[in-house]
């Protein structure tokens, strides 16, 4: 993959750009080596974890579902719903979440697991992981790509602030007009999905932030439209 270290990008971008916004962010942060878990089982527990949540307290509700032998399908979808909210309480919503990981896991247990699963197509697995109660877009996807492997981009907020600064899109499309964006301008590829979404989140933290940006040095920053009034969340 062509490096674009040292290399400084002009503006205007266009969806035919997303490449090449992905290779910079590459060539400096390097592979992100992404989703964090052990498990694909444990990769959907933490995509319905980090709802509205940071990181990590989803890693220290993990580790105290593992310590109480509860990071498993079936023991998820019996236990008290108090003891699991409370195992899973570092996340916030707790209560919430303790229903919705339930829910999840009852599905999942009712539908033969991940290895029946595997079977579906991509269009019907995401179809029944959106009609499970608590399961958005973004947490459907980000299952979909990071515990079955297969070619969905995953869109967050992180990815919307990024499009917008840079001019490639307003901020405010639907979620599937940008899904769509990028599957059909990158083409159905799992590694590349991965990567990109990770890097994304990379440089949202590092410096694409949404208050108090840190523009100088910034490897995207010739390109980018923030200080010309775009305040994409």
């Amino acid at each position: 993959m062509a490096s674009n270290r040292g290399q400084t990008m002009t503006k205007p971008l266009s969806r035919h750009d997303l490449r090449t916004v992905h290779d910079t962010l590459l060539a400096c942060y390097g592979p992100q080596h992404w989703w964090p878990g052990e498990t694909p089982f444990e990769v959907m527990v933490g995509a319905i974890l980090t709802q509205n949540t940071a990181w990590s307290n989803v890693e220290r509700a993990i580790q105290q579902l593992v310590a109480a032998n509860h990071l498993n399908p079936e023991a998820i979808a019996t236990a008290d719903p108090t003891t699991l909210g409370a195992l899973i309480r570092p996340t916030g919503y707790f209560n919430i979440k303790a229903r919705r990981l339930q829910g999840f896991c009852q599905w999942y247990l009712a539908r033969g697991q991940r290895e029946a699963l595997m079977e579906m197509p991509t269009v019907a697995l995401r179809r029944e992981l959106l009609a499970v109660k608590g399961i958005g877009p973004e947490t459907a996807d980000d299952i979909l790509l990071y515990a079955f492997a297969r070619p969905v981009f995953v869109i967050d907020a992180y990815t919307r602030r990024l499009l917008a600064r840079l001019g490639i899109t307003r901020g405010d499309e639907p979620y599937e007009a940008l899904r769509a964006l990028f599957e059909e301008t990158l083409g159905a590829n799992v590694a590349l999905f991965n990567e990109y979404h990770a890097l994304i989140v990379r440089h949202a933290k590092e410096r694409c932030r949404k208050r108090q940006a840190l523009c100088e040095g910034c490897v995207l920053a010739a390109c980018c439209q923030k200080e010309e009034g775009i305040t994409a969340s």
